[in-house]
């Protein structure tokens, strides 16, 4: 088999070029690949073959190796390999990209008509590939969110989840069903997700995947006669709206996405992902501040100085670094949803002004912040009657609109010249070092202003987002970020390789929120993923050490009426956070492991652990109808003489550990009424 072989230390792929057939990629452990790389859905050609697959397209099936070159991108190996379909002129280039030391690679498409006559897109792949590994040995991984309930993972056998053996090679052709997920509108993550993982129950070895974009995606599995293949892609005809004219001349470049290989099954695989998104973020710094927030379960979009200055008080006690005006700070009143879109301080609120409560909070030793949902006008917004109509998504001549609101489209100058006038402004005007942004509505289909097709205008704005993005960073490059969106309702790696922070859901009921934080870290990096500690006056003090827990070992996210506790409560916050702060060093390398497996929603004992070479991190959540004792198994610390030592705000507080070296076991013996939680750190001798 004629080919390429490229890649580093880390990663090796063989990708084959021979004449008679389109450009394949083989994934180790190695094998004939039988799946086409890119595979494109173009009017007037289709499927070579009928299915309701994306793969075994006429295009894909007709392009021809054209070339490679191999170089660098600056800290990134790169390979663009070149093919060509004779039939319509297009040029179709896959650009993989990948950093040493992370088996990882970054995949896109690139598409230029070189043809006489226009193309007609309508779903092309970022990646295809086969898996090389039977269905039957498979275990698949994937999440799903919703509001209030988000990062909900399962873990099952490929066949269970939906891929079921058809006696293929019986019939003598391939599959035409497949399991898919898709993900919709600009609610990127509202539904399934974009990320998951393969692991072989024979081997360990695994595959994980990510879909970088802030709209709409398709992951795909599928199976044919030589194996399994997964398919990778942004949005597309079925189910997005998505097309595209390709005219001569004309280019257009898939969504990226990222294929990480590793052993060690879950954990391994995850391990990888984790130092592939570090790999992304290299150039945002490790800026991990603790963050107090006014939101959640506290002032709750009801903000006024009164309220505000003995919780900025308390916040300040207990260690804080930045304090966050959630929102209403903008409205006079509370009936402010379908009035939002000029982003100016309210003066009934702020009989003072707003500067009063920033000084307040800036001469208390921490960062100001504002809440901030910067793409949306509400319809009673007088910013709804200033901007030019096109200034705004719309559909058929309409308006989109949704739950009062108007969507702002960042391809128009005046809408991106609006936005960077607000923020421009609240930095000059306030000084303020942190945003958190919102995002509560979604687009729909999108936009067919200026195409014909609403998906690929959602295409289109959701990338002119980023570019806003981009530009608000450069000019203020100390500003930090966070990524909201109604709940991690866009908790994506086109948002967060820019932004800083995530919070990981709104669900505010505390015991509910351990399977989200302990999953979070599947879908993002643990120094990104802000879980809501939200103590309050009317806890017991082991209430609070849970809420508390529950954001030790990712970004602990601060709120809860901290003014309203006892000196005491307090103090069990305060030791909360300087333990948080003593770990973040840990939390920025470590890689995330689930000695229990992934969490299940009714899980009564929940567990997720961060690794280094020399200490795991562990934290333990104990929910009704759990038993006393909970036994984990840590084989990677078999052999070893470990110390344990406990975390957080009071220490063992009843609680006890036992490590045995030689089963590799830790035994926890809790007989603390529930609800409880601990963090713990076993220590390598």
């Amino acid at each position: 088999m004629a080919g390429i072989s490229w890649g580093h230390e880390r990663l090796r792929l063989a990708l084959s070029t021979d004449p008679d057939g389109p450009v394949r990629l083989a994934l180790p452990p190695g094998g004939e690949p039988g799946q086409a790389l890119v595979e494109i859905l173009a009017g007037g050609h289709g499927r070579g073959r009928a299915s309701l697959c994306t793969v075994e397209t006429a295009v894909g099936a007709r392009l021809r190796y054209a070339g490679h070159e191999a170089d660098g991108d600056g800290p990134w190996h790169r390979l663009r390999v070149s093919q060509v379909d004779a039939a319509t002129g297009l040029r179709v280039d896959s650009v993989l990209r990948s950093a040493p030391g992370v088996a990882a690679v970054r995949i896109t498409t690139e598409i230029v008509n070189e043809g006489s006559a226009p193309v007609e897109l309508r779903a092309v792949t970022s990646l295809a590939t086969s898996i090389g590994v039977p269905a039957d040995r498979l275990d698949l991984y994937a999440g799903q969110s919703q509001w209030l309930g988000e990062n909900r993972w399962t873990g099952r056998p490929l066949r269970d989840a939906g891929l079921v053996d058809l006696g293929l090679a019986f019939h003598g052709q391939d599959q035409r069903g497949r399991l898919v997920r898709h993900g919709h509108s600009s609610w990127s993550t509202g539904g399934d997700l974009p990320v998951g993982m393969l692991v072989d129950r024979d081997t360990g070895r695994g595959w994980g995947w990510q879909i970088e974009h802030n709209g709409p995606w398709t992951w795909e599995i599928g199976e044919r006669r030589d194996g399994p293949y997964l398919a990778l892609l942004g949005p597309c005809d079925e189910p997005h709206q998505w097309g595209l004219t390709l005219r001569p001349g004309e280019r257009f470049e898939t969504v990226p996405v990222a294929l990480v290989l590793a052993d060690g099954g879950l954990d391994g695989v995850a391990a990888e992902l984790t130092a592939y998104r570090r790999v992304l973020r290299r150039s945002r710094g490790d800026a991990a501040p603790v963050v107090f927030n006014d939101f959640m379960n506290t002032l709750m979009g009801d903000p006024t100085t009164e309220r505000l200055l003995p919780l900025i008080a308390a916040a300040a006690e207990v260690g804080a670094d930045v304090f966050c005006v959630d929102a209403g700070w903008y409205d006079d009143s509370t009936h402010w949803w379908d009035a939002v879109g000029e982003w100016r301080p309210s003066t009934t609120r702020f009989p003072g002004g707003l500067g009063e409560v920033i000084d307040a909070i800036r001469n208390a030793g921490m960062v100001p912040g504002l809440w901030l949902e910067p793409e949306v006008v509400g319809v009673r917004s007088p910013l709804a009657g200033q901007l030019p109509a096109a200034a705004f998504l719309t559909r058929g001549g309409a308006p989109v609109v949704e739950h009062g609101r108007l969507h702002l489209d960042l391809r128009h100058p005046a809408a991106r010249a609006h936005l960077d006038g607000v923020v421009d402004r609240l930095v000059a005007d306030f000084g303020i070092g942190y945003v958190k942004l919102d995002y509560n509505i979604t687009a729909g289909p999108g936009t067919d202003a200026g195409t014909p097709y609403p998906g690929h205008g959602l295409l289109e704005s959701g990338r002119a987002y980023l570019s806003w993005l981009d530009g608000v960073l450069a000019r203020h490059p100390d500003l930090l970020l966070e990524n909201c969106a109604s709940g991690a309702m866009r908790q994506d790696y086109a948002l967060l390789s820019r932004l800083h922070l995530q919070s990981t859901s709104d669900q505010q009921e505390f015991l509910r929120y351990p399977p989200i934080a302990a999953a979070a870290f599947l879908s993002i990096l643990p120094e990104q993923a802000g879980n809501w500690a939200y103590p309050q006056p009317e806890m017991s003090d082991e209430e609070i050490r849970f809420t508390l827990t529950t954001g030790m070992l990712g970004r602990l996210y601060l709120s809860g009426h901290l003014d309203r506790m006892t000196g005491e409560q307090r103090a069990l916050v305060a030791e909360a956070v300087r333990a948080h702060r003593d770990l973040l060093p840990a939390i920025h390398s470590a890689t995330p492991f689930w000695p229990t497996g992934v969490p299940g929603w009714t899980d009564p004992w929940v567990t997720a652990g961060l690794r280094t070479p020399d200490r795991d991190l562990l934290t333990v959540w104990r929910r009704p109808g759990a038993d006393d004792v909970l036994t984990v198994e840590l084989p990677e610390r078999r052999g070893q003489q470990l110390d344990v030592a406990w975390v957080g705000p009071g220490g063992a507080a009843g609680w006890s550990a036992t490590w045995h070296p030689t089963s590799a076991r830790l035994t926890l013996r809790s007989p603390v009424p529930t609800p409880t939680a601990r963090t713990l750190a076993a220590q390598r001798r």
